[in-house]
């Protein structure tokens, strides 16, 4: 675990320390910064700042 911010919990119904667990699905290979968070009183997850949408693929069958 790495950062410590402080933000309102849904779950808690309080402001509450959230912290950034090491991110283990490449967002920060690129040197940007994981968009995960948790809360340390109760464990949920929040997503904050851009994540990419993926796009659709259109696939056209040869005749």
């Amino acid at each position: 675990m790495s950062d410590l911010q402080t933000l309102p919990c849904p779950t808690c119904a309080d402001e509450t320390t959230f912290e950034q667990p090491t991110c283990i699905d490449g967002h920060t290979e690129d040197g940007g910064a994981c968009p995960e968070w948790a809360c340390t009183g109760c464990g949920t997850a929040l997503v904050i700042g851009g994540v990419p949408v993926p796009q659709r693929e259109v696939w056209h069958r040869a005749a």
